[in-house]
């Protein structure tokens, strides 16, 4: 289940959801903690803006700048159902905006970029090295052509 906590007004949250739930289907994950029933599980979508991003960044990352998307992973078992809470993926609505207008597509669409991305960093994918970016980027652009989204990049 996905839930989301719509701090903003983000109008477009099943879009997110659709994004998130792909994610699940199609990508396996890395972290094998989360065992091959990570399709079943739980995690939130968080829309906030660029403040708290920014003390968030700080506060776990040590960088002191606003971004565009976090990942706070959980890989957590509900004890009464057996369920994995995969953890938070929290997202900048006022930089998505602006980050959509600098590549010339809509909102909705970095959106829900900025959702499989996250989520790709629960399921224990990463982009420190050159080899995790391109396994990382290969797994992203197949969920976004599923999305009919292939023409949108994450910016870097």
């Amino acid at each position: 289940m996905i839930f989301i906590d719509n701090q903003m007004d983000f109008r477009e949250t099943t879009l997110l959801e659709r994004a998130a739930l792909l994610t699940l289907e199609l990508v396996p994950p890395l972290n094998p903690d989360l065992g091959p029933d990570s399709a079943n599980a739980d995690l939130t979508i968080v829309l906030t803006d660029d403040r708290q991003l920014h003390e968030l960044n700080l506060d776990y990352l040590g960088v002191d700048a606003p971004t565009d998307v976090l990942s706070f992973p959980a890989s957590e078992t509900d004890p009464e159902t057996g369920t994995t809470y995969l953890g938070d993926v929290v997202l900048s609505v006022p930089r998505a905006m602006e980050q959509a207008q600098a590549a010339g597509h809509s909102v909705e669409a970095e959106a829900q970029l900025l959702v499989v991305h996250g989520t790709l960093h629960l399921l224990g994918y990463d982009h420190a090295t050159e080899e995790e970016k391109a396994v990382m980027w290969a797994e992203q652009a197949k969920v976004l052509e599923r999305l009919g989204l292939s023409r949108i990049k994450i910016q870097e």
